[in-house]
């Protein structure tokens, strides 16, 4: 049973990313979809009531936001994966701007992400973590060890 875990700002890819790597083998949770953390905690639940292996696809900034889904997983039995979308402020700004609607976030709100991201380290209690960087629509992702 496998629980991943994204961190990055808005337009790093992530969504791409589970779309191509997890979507035919893991629940997607993202607040993109169910769209109150009501919803979500619903279903994160239900993923590890089930033994579903499950992708939290949120921009999860900080330790102290990934440090629930972490401990739920982990208590849960499951092989918590992390995944950190590493990405140049200039170029999320450029890809958010081509999203279209709701899926677009005022600049300041992918600035403000920018600026609060921690990157995930292992001693989180992540037991593997990669970077996920991404350049001419594909994805090179290595392994961390911090």
């Amino acid at each position: 049973m496998q629980a991943v875990i994204f961190t990055g700002v808005q337009g790093s890819g992530k969504t791409t990313f589970y779309n191509e790597r997890f979507g035919a083998t893991h629940v997607h949770i993202s607040l993109d979809i169910v769209k109150t953390r009501h919803r979500e905690r619903e279903l994160l639940a239900a993923c590890l009531r089930e033994g579903r292996p499950f992708v939290v696809d949120n921009t999860n900034p900080l330790a102290a936001v990934r440090a629930p889904y972490i401990a739920a997983a982990r208590a849960a039995g499951f092989r918590v994966t992390g995944y950190y979308f590493e990405i140049a402020l200039a170029e999320a700004l450029r890809r958010n701007a081509q999203r279209a609607g709701t899926a677009r976030i005022p600049p300041p709100g992918v600035i403000g992400t920018f600026r609060r991201i921690e990157p995930p380290t292992v001693a989180e209690g992540f037991d593997e973590l990669f970077t996920v960087a991404s350049a001419n629509g594909t994805f090179a992702v290595t392994a961390r060890t911090a």
